[in-house]
């Protein structure tokens, strides 16, 4: 009896040693779904400021109270594939989820807006792109004027677009008809894509052969878009707006206390000036990161707002709406 009892002593003690060392847990796509590399075996690079292996954990808003999916540590980034439901209409869009470029919301602001699509007949193609310190040269740790750091998360996104585009016949969409819609840093991430003609990296195979700006865009929430104080609304940072950006909406509401409201201002202004097409909707209530989950507030509209836009702009047929 003693040494079974010293046995389950044992056992006992291991438990929160071998708890402790578990891998911990990565992100799984949804089922239905198809996850697909980004790039080849080996001409990847990991971040920067990578802290670990990939990790996914549950996180709450400060703001709003929400508990949303938190994926971490992103060295090898892919894009899922949601098809519809039902018929495809040809239409496909990305959805580049925020976090600022640190982790990534991948139910809030990821697969729960490719369910929305889905329900509209788009293709939906959900992007995990590298995380942390993948963003532009404005990290707050980095002199950037001495040591600009690249952009891997843009890196991704491009990519990303060209594969789409590429097996375009493989998914029943057609490659003048992909778009894409980024939250928050993501939203940052489309601006980049929508005012970048050229990819931010030396091409690898016939993928990067095809464009990688979208036929329309989504910018929701966005930061890093406005010059700052005395500067003027039309002047955009790390980003230059010509006639040749796509078709873009934007949505943000006027109490985000995350991002300011003249991010998108700012946004809205210089896209104006260029003359390309812009909707914008500024809503008094909703704070950051909303996704589609505000329902006593008037930005849940936007979702409605944003298929009646697509359906403007030839992108969503209208007996989808």
């Amino acid at each position: 009896m003693r040494a079974l009892l010293s046995l389950g002593s044992l056992l006992l003690a291991m438990l929160p040693f071998a708890e402790a060392n578990a891998a911990p847990p990565t992100w799984q796509p949804p089922q239905a779904t198809t996850e697909l590399p980004l790039w080849p075996e080996g001409k990847v690079k990991a971040p920067p400021k990578l802290k670990g292996p990939e990790q996914i954990s549950e996180a709450t808003s400060k703001a709003s109270g929400e508990r949303w999916m938190m994926l971490q540590n992103v060295a090898v980034p892919t894009l899922t594939v949601f098809p519809p439901k039902g018929p495809a209409n040809g239409t496909a869009v990305m959805v580049v989820p925020g976090g600022g470029y640190r982790v990534l919301a991948m139910d809030l602001e990821g697969s729960e807006i490719c369910d929305w699509l889905n329900a509209q007949g788009i293709t939906c193609a959900l992007l995990k792109y590298r995380v942390p310190a993948s963003g532009p040269s404005w990290d707050p740790d980095c002199n950037c004027r001495d040591n600009p750091t690249v952009p891997m998360a843009l890196q991704d996104a491009q990519r990303a677009m060209g594969l789409l585009r590429l097996q375009a016949q493989r998914w029943n969409i057609d490659p003048k008809r992909v778009g894409v819609i980024g939250f928050s840093a993501g939203g940052h991430v489309v601006a980049g894509l929508s005012t970048h003609a050229r990819r931010s990296y030396a091409a690898v195979d016939a993928a990067d052969s095809q464009s990688s700006r979208p036929d329309f865009a989504m910018v929701m929430y966005s930061g890093h878009l406005w010059a700052g104080h005395g500067k003027g609304l039309s002047l955009v940072r790390d980003i230059v707006v010509d006639d040749a950006v796509p078709p873009t909406f934007i949505a943000q509401a006027t109490d985000d206390r995350t991002d300011d409201v003249r991010e998108s201002l700012a946004y809205y202004q210089a896209l104006i000036d260029a003359g390309v097409p812009v909707e914008m909707h500024l809503f008094a209530r909703g704070g950051h990161a909303f996704g589609l989950r505000m329902k006593d507030a008037p930005v849940t509209a936007w979702p409605r707002l944003a298929e009646r836009w697509m359906q403007d702009i030839g992108m969503l047929p209208e007996r989808q709406l």
